[in-house]
């Protein structure tokens, strides 16, 4: 054992009640409200998607975080940060938003069932503003748990460019994989949208062929953990993340159907520091 884990940083694709209950967002909600009640700080961040409705949940813009711009393919994206309260949870989501990228109604797949032309700049996006967003509160988590499809360069972004930030200094990064966009297509250009000053083109040569099974073991490479979040997740995937040399912890439906997963998952945590 190293030091506690104090501070964990949860990165989501879904979250309930902001969106329908799925696998993704049902942990979204309770991971987090377990975490904290073990007397841990924690920090939930998920897309602004359109479908949420913004009056009901009660989300406010958070100026003070807001206004950056992220360049992305040489155009500069707004970054607006928004905030709302679970009640029930005692906990704050911190929702990134941008126009271009989150306002359409839909989240992943258009009305006739296609994945979105610009879903991987959204995850450059998404990945981009949540860690600029954390810089700016000045916390420095402990642990980054990343979950659903569009936090999986989070780890990239993490182990890459911002791993001589003080603020994440001492974090370590967990993935959860499920099969949430296993065999879907990102255009070629993707990856070139990636590389920084510090990230190279063979860091995400992964990405020559930009499938969302080979953007999940991405995601896992430049991971310090992984938990397998379903019972379906890619053969080939699960393969891949048992060849690397990070713990990995196995999908147990009893353990998430009980709950009793919260304390495994943060036992894992612990186990990375």
């Amino acid at each position: 054992m190293g030091n506690p884990v104090n501070r964990v940083l949860f990165v989501n694709s879904e979250i309930m009640p902001f969106l329908p209950e799925t696998p993704i967002s049902k942990i979204g909600r309770f991971l987090p409200q377990g975490i904290q009640e073990r007397k841990k700080e924690i920090r939930a961040f998920m897309p602004r998607y359109g479908c949420i409705n913004e009056r009901k949940n009660q989300l406010h813009e958070v100026i003070r975080l807001s206004g950056m711009n992220i360049i992305i393919g040489d155009v500069d994206r707004t970054l607006v940060i928004k905030v709302a309260s679970i009640a029930a949870a005692r906990i704050q989501v911190y929702f990134i938003d941008n126009d271009d990228f989150f306002r359409r109604k839909q989240i992943t797949f258009d009305n006739d069932g296609k994945f979105f032309e610009d879903n991987g700049q959204r995850a450059i996006f998404f990945a981009r503003g949540v860690l600029e967003t954390v810089k700016k509160l000045r916390w420095a988590p402990d642990i980054i748990h990343c979950q659903g499809w569009i936090s999986h360069l989070v780890p990239l972004y993490l182990k890459k460019v911002y791993n001589g930030d003080p603020i994440f200094g001492g974090s370590k990064v967990v993935t959860s994989l499920y099969n949430d966009i296993s065999k879907e297509q990102f255009p070629a250009s993707f990856k070139d949208n990636i590389p920084s000053y510090s990230i190279r083109p063979e860091d995400v040569s992964l990405l020559e062929t930009p499938t969302g099974t080979n953007l999940a073991e991405l995601a896992a490479m430049y991971s310090d953990g992984v938990i397998l979040g379903a019972p379906d997740v890619d053969e080939d995937l699960v393969k891949f993340c048992k060849g690397l040399d990070v713990p990995v912890l196995p999908f147990d439906e009893e353990s998430i159907s009980s709950g009793r997963y919260i304390g495994e998952y943060d036992e894992f945590y612990q186990q990375l520091k």
